[in-house]
């Protein structure tokens, strides 16, 4: 703060006193001698010196800086920011936004604390960049991309799966899933799930040292093993579209148990119920849960006239012939398109069940059963429904103890087959002869497009030549397709998100 204040100059002060000595040695001498004659006084001029000033009323002026270290020269600032610093201080208990100028929206936006409680923000709040502060400030690595490029989705739906992954049954309450519902039912349409707990087991009661009436002591009762039912929390969410689940503990360290890792009939019966009312259900995955024939009958039966459903999957589990049996039933009673069983236990009758099936199948395009045992008798059969199959794009056989004379079925099917891209026969048996069949039936074929024959026994003239040939008909599709890019690298079964097994 400057000030200016008329005060007097310490040469004014010495010419004060230097004319008052002059007056009172004057009046002594006047007094004494008589009267003497008047000599004009000399004033030396007034000099300018820096910081002062002549006021109004013509005395000196001095600027003064008020000493206050709080003080700050800094101008005011405007109405409008300090009613937006308002507004982002109180935003949880007055939450002002939708009446606001889109500048002024904006800068309140910027400055809100990702950590209000979703009740305020969860339906206020669709601006992208503050559900990115959201996502990043939680959570080290954020793929926005497999959740649609949407962050305020990705928040609600990682946060959601996080509840799941961390619910103990008979001791978490319901209610804090469930009160979530309201907030997040428009954008949760995926649920990826990779464990479940089961309820926690409390000490034994203390007991009081008498024996039953049979002479021994009473039998402590196991805890039931169920877990978190998906019921009431799916039929909530109208969107969703895919669910990804693991009925298992990670990181459970010396803790490790048999138990923790069983998807019981509770289980089973509880998540049949729920994907079968789930209208609006495209995907549909359930992997390394112990799952054997009986439960994938029940869970592939609920899914029977699904209109919805495009993929299933039920690797790294213990489905058999009759699960499998199961699965081709499901593809003539659903539109399913992708069909994953991959490392189960499904033998040569399966796989001629699900390849009856595939005979007459206009939907599916991916069929997947490596790391199983259909030996030839069950590729034989698969080979005999694709020369009549006219939608299947996708095949993967590898690890399931093949040879001879399912290359050489194959080969014929490779002759006649104008839809098959990708065929995957690694880690089999088929041999120098079997590989010859293949590069025959290579010859005339124009649409296969990945061929893998990794540690299958193949010659590797017959291995080369075969690339030679997918490497022509890369480059014929590339020349074919509007958008070439896509063809530069040899097309995989495996997607972005869901390995091939």
């Amino acid at each position: 703060m400057q000030a200016t204040v008329a005060t007097p100059t310490s040469s004014a002060l010495s010419r004060f006193s230097t004319s008052t000595q002059d007056k009172s040695s004057t009046a002594g001498q006047t007094s004494s001698t008589g009267p003497q004659p008047s000599r004009p006084s000399i004033i030396p001029p007034r000099s300018k010196s820096k910081g002062w000033s002549t006021g109004a009323s013509g005395g000196r002026m001095r600027r003064i800086i008020a000493e206050d270290p709080e003080w700050s020269l800094a101008i005011v600032p405007l109405l409008t920011e300090l009613c937006i610093q308002h507004i982002v201080k109180n935003f949880q208990n007055n939450p002002i936004l939708k009446q606001l100028l889109p500048e002024h929206k904006q800068k309140v936006l910027d400055h809100l604390s990702p950590d209000l409680p979703l009740a305020v923000t969860a339906n206020l709040i669709d601006d992208e960049s503050y559900w990115r502060r959201c996502c990043t400030q939680r959570w080290p690595v954020c793929h926005v991309a497999k959740h649609g490029g949407s962050w305020k989705r990705m928040f609600f739906e990682r946060h959601l799966e996080n509840l799941l992954k961390h619910f103990i049954p008979s001791t978490t309450d319901p209610a804090l899933i469930l009160d979530l519902l309201p907030l997040c039912r428009n954008y949760v349409r995926r649920l990826r799930v990779d464990q479940f707990l089961p309820p926690m087991k409390l000490p034994p009661r203390p007991r009081s040292g008498e024996l039953s009436d049979s002479g021994s002591e009473a039998e402590v009762e196991e805890p039931a093993t169920d877990h978190y039912q998906l019921e009431d929390l799916v039929a909530g969410l109208s969107h969703l579209e895919e669910l990804d689940l693991v009925y298992g503990v990670k990181d459970c360290g010396m803790n490790f148990e048999w138990n923790l890792f069983l998807f019981t009939y509770r289980d089973c019966h509880s998540l049949a119920v729920t994907i079968k009312a789930c209208h609006t259900l495209k995907i549909f995955r359930l992997t390394r849960s112990k799952v054997d024939d009986d439960k994938a009958r029940i869970l592939i039966r609920s899914l029977l006239d699904h209109q919805a459903l495009e993929e299933l999957d039920l690797s790294h589990n213990l489905v058999g012939d009759r699960g499998a049996r199961a699965a081709a039933k499901l593809l003539s009673h659903s539109r399913l398109r992708v069909l994953n069983l991959a490392n189960n236990q499904v033998r040569a009758l399966g796989a001629q069940s699900l390849a009856h099936a595939l005979a007459h199948n206009t939907n599916l395009i991916s069929l997947n059963l490596r790391l199983n045992c259909i030996e030839d008798e069950g590729g034989q059969a698969l080979a005999h429904a694709l020369q009549t199959n006219r939608c299947l794009t996708t095949l993967h056989l590898g690890g399931n103890e093949l040879s001879e004379p399912t290359a050489t079925l194959l080969s014929q099917v490779l002759a006649v087959n104008t839809t098959l891209t990708s065929i995957n026969l690694s880690c089999n048996h088929i041999g120098l002869d079997g590989g010859k069949q293949l590069l025959e039936g290579m010859s005339d074929n124009r649409t296969l497009l990945e061929f893998d024959l990794r540690l299958s026994d193949v010659a590797q003239e017959s291995e080369y030549l075969i690339g030679q040939a997918l490497c022509a008909n890369r480059e014929a599709a590339r020349q074919r397709a509007p958008n070439p890019s896509c063809f530069m690298s040899p097309i995989t079964a495996k997607g972005p998100e869901n390995p091939a097994g």
